[in-house]
Formats: C-alpha cells, sequence, structure tokens
C-alpha cells in the first residue's frame, strides 16, 4: 500500500508522493526546488527549441564532470583507530560548520505561519514560538552549510535559502553575518552564498567521494530543529541511491542521523574532508529513522565551482527519450524532439546510443548526465549501432529546457 510521503513546510499545503516517507530537512520552510518524477522514459521533449551555432571541434567537458584538482590529496583519518572518540575531528571541522537562518518578507498577509509539525514537541518548539512573535509578520526557516573557502563562500542546498529576502549566517562562536546567494541550481539542490567578513575564516575541504566505501565512518555536522550546531556519527550504508527528486540523484545512504534543519549540512570522512552535502531523509516521523542521503562531493565540487564563476548552470540536451535495454550495451532512442538536437545529428529512433565521445554509455541515466555536463552548442561524437552498422555521428549539444526531463 502506497504511504504518503510529506515535506517539512511550514504551511498547511502537504505534498503527497509515492512512498517512502521522503523528506528534504530544511527547517521550516518550503523547498524552492520541487521534487521531481523519478520515470525519465516517455516524456517528450520541448521541440523546436533553437540550439544556436556549434563549436567544430569536439567539445571538452565543461566544469560539470568531476575535476580531481577540486579534491584535496587523502589524508590519515584524523580519528585512526575505533573510534573511541570523534572529539578531535569535531574540534578540527566545527568551525567551518554554520547555521543558517532565512527570512521572506510576509507582511503584505494577515495570517501568520503556522508552527511545522517536525517542531511540535520538541525543545526547539518553544523557541520557535517566540522567534514568530518577535518577527510579527516574517516567515522563518533554519538550515545548515559549511564553508569552503576563508574569503567566505559558504555552500548549502538551494532549498534552504531559496525565495529568502534575508540570509543571515552564524559561526559556531555565535558570530552573525548577512549573506547573498551567489547562485543556486534547483535540480541538485545545491546553492552557494557569501558573507563577508573582516578576517578570513575557517573552511573545510572537499574529499573524494569516489573513495567512499559502504561501511565506512562519516560524521554528519548541522543545525537540527534549529537548536545550534550538532554533530553525529554513522557509517555509509550504501552508494548511488536514486530517491526520485532528479535525473541527477546519486546519493550517498547514511546512518549517521540527520532531522530537518540538517539540510545543507556537511558529512566529512575522518580525515575531516566533505565528501557529501546532507540534503533528504526518510521519515514516517520527521525526525530521523537512520536513512539519510547526501549528495556526494563528486557531484556537488565541480557544481559549486560553476556557481561560485557563473550564478547558474548551462546544461547540454540532446532532445531524445530513452530507453534502458535488458543488457549494459547502450540506450536505445525510442523517441526525438521535432528540430531538436537529435533530429538535427539524423539520429533515428531505435538506433542504439553506446559512447559519447570516449565515454561509454550503459545506461539512459549515464547519457542524460554525459550530456547535461556538456556545454550547450559544443560538439559531441555520438557512437551508435544502428541494426548491423556501427556510426559514429557529430551532435550539436542544445541548451536544457528548464522543465524538461528527457535527455
Amino acid at each position: 500500500m502506497a504511504l504518503p510521503l510529506f515535506s517539512d513546510n511550514m504551511d498547511d499545503h502537504e505534498r503527497f508522493l509515492p512512498p517512502p516517507y521522503m523528506t528534504r530537512i530544511a527547517m521550516g520552510r518550503r523547498p524552492a526546488s520541487r521534487l521531481l518524477p523519478m520515470l525519465l522514459l516517455g516524456m517528450p521533449g520541448l521541440g523546436g527549441l533553437a540550439t544556436g551555432a556549434c563549436a567544430q571541434d569536439v567539445a571538452t567537458s565543461s566544469a560539470m564532470p568531476p575535476n580531481p584538482s577540486l579534491f584535496a590529496a587523502p589524508v590519515p583519518p584524523v580519528v585512526a583507530t575505533g573510534p573511541l572518540t570523534f572529539a578531535p575531528l569535531v574540534r578540527q571541522v566545527g568551525p567551518a560548520v554554520v547555521n543558517i537562518a532565512v527570512s521572506q518578507d510576509n507582511r503584505s498577509t494577515t495570517s501568520h505561519q503556522p508552527l511545522p509539525p517536525s517542531v511540535k514537541g520538541t525543545p526547539f518548539e518553544h523557541r520557535f514560538r517566540e522567534r514568530m512573535r518577535a518577527h510579527g509578520e516574517e516567515m522563518l526557516g533554519a538550515g545548515s552549510g559549511f564553508l569552503i573557502d576563508p574569503s567566505g563562500v559558504i555552500v548549502t542546498n538551494a532549498h534552504v535559502v531559496g525565495g529568502a529576502d534575508l540570509i543571515t549566517v552564524s559561526l559556531a562562536d555565535g558570530t552573525e553575518f548577512p549573506a547573498h546567494l551567489v547562485g543556486s541550481d534547483d535540480l541538485t539542490d545545491i546553492a552557494v552564498i557569501q558573507i563577508h567578513a573582516p578576517h578570513p575564516m575557517p573552511f573545510v575541504p572537499w574529499g573524494d567521494s569516489r573513495l567512499v566505501n559502504i561501511g565506512d565512518w562519516i560524521m554528519a555536522a548541522g543545525n537540527p530543529f534549529g537548536l545550534g550546531s550538532s554533530v553525529t556519527a554513522g557509517i555509509v550504508s550504501a552508494r548511488g541511491r536514486d530517491i526520485g527528486t532528479s535525473p541527477f540523484d546519486d546519493f550517498l545512504q547514511i546512518d549517521a542521523p540527520i532531522n530537518p534543519g540538517n539540510s545543507g549540512g556537511p558529512s566529512f570522512n575522518l580525515g575531516g574532508q566533505v565528501v557529501a552535502v546532507n540534503t533528504a531523509i526518510v521519515s514516517p516521523t520527521g525526525g530521523s529513522v537512520g536513512i539519510g542521503f547526501g549528495l556526494p562531493s563528486e557531484i556537488v565540487a565541480p557544481i559549486v565551482e560553476e556557481l561560485r564563476h557563473n550564478g547558474h548552470i548551462d546544461r547540454g540536451w540532446l532532445g531524445v527519450t530513452l530507453a534502458d535495454g535488458p543488457g549494459h550495451d547502450g540506450v536505445q532512442i525510442v523517441g526525438i524532439d521535432r528540430n531538436g538536437p537529435a533530429m538535427k545529428a539524423h539520429l533515428h529512433i531505435g538506433d542504439v546510443i553506446t559512447a559519447v565521445n570516449d565515454e561509454p554509455i550503459d545506461t539512459s541515466r549515464m547519457l542524460i548526465r554525459s550530456i547535461a555536463a556538456k556545454r550547450p552548442r559544443s560538439t559531441v561524437v555520438l557512437h551508435i549501432r544502428r541494426r548491423h552498422d556501427t556510426l559514429s555521428l557529430p551532435a550539436c549539444v542544445g541548451h536544457r529546457p528548464d522543465e524538461d526531463m528527457e535527455d
């Protein structure tokens, strides 16, 4: 029997989607990025989209693919045995973890926001009610983030800061700074904000999540239920989880307790490097049941770099509907958008795409990610199988429509 999936919104409009009880974990506000359906196939793209001029040479990957230079070199664990205690690790990384409070000017309405269900019965309930009374018609939310640069660059979730009129960042020592939004990406739920402090800020490096194994220790940090900086520990339960939020889902599942308000906070390996950004939980109660999801650094780090430099993400698009085959020898085209990049590249329904440039393609998800990582108006070489023939066709990558879920 299908069970309701509900969000942690502050308002009365609860969202019900297929099981199992999935919720974003920012506290007290509606996510800026809507939950997207997991099924990618059979959804027509937007036809007639102009692709513009196309580069003549085969394009290199954009800032989106993982770049080894983004990650710090592996380091010996701060906690080497047991561990009997995580205290040395907390002392090392704690100053770089921040709490984020957001407000939205709501004085044009006459109704106050109701108390979020996730807050009722917790130590934060009284504090939340007091803040609501003090701020009158403002809608408050709480989340987490972490500093990645001494200049004050902070990474968090897009649904933590999306739509905010005022963003306030609190450091571990209680110091507060106003912040402004640098850029956000709704499809991956990543945002970059900036504070300006009179001195260099403590920061934490990216670790390479590709080196994380199931069963490895992991420590999550953040601002659960708005109580303030907290840490929890657990292990990596699984890799590559698809929870149906976007075509780019590739989450680490962790059993370190994370709760509403932890959204946007970091998960660390034992070397003190960020290997995931806490994003969602499965919960029938609104609190942690030991199933949390973090977006791995191999996806987040290049997106953060793109947002820092451009403020947004431009993704490639091919204009096809795909179907996975029974094996792992490519993906079949079952639909082509009229006047889209695929049609202009003379691809046919029934063609099987086996590689993009020199990158083998096994699943439709791999193809979507590969094309999305290419810059619009760049050229890729598609290696295809058409009946008994093997062909290599150049294709000019289009610009991915905002609402389009196909490749």
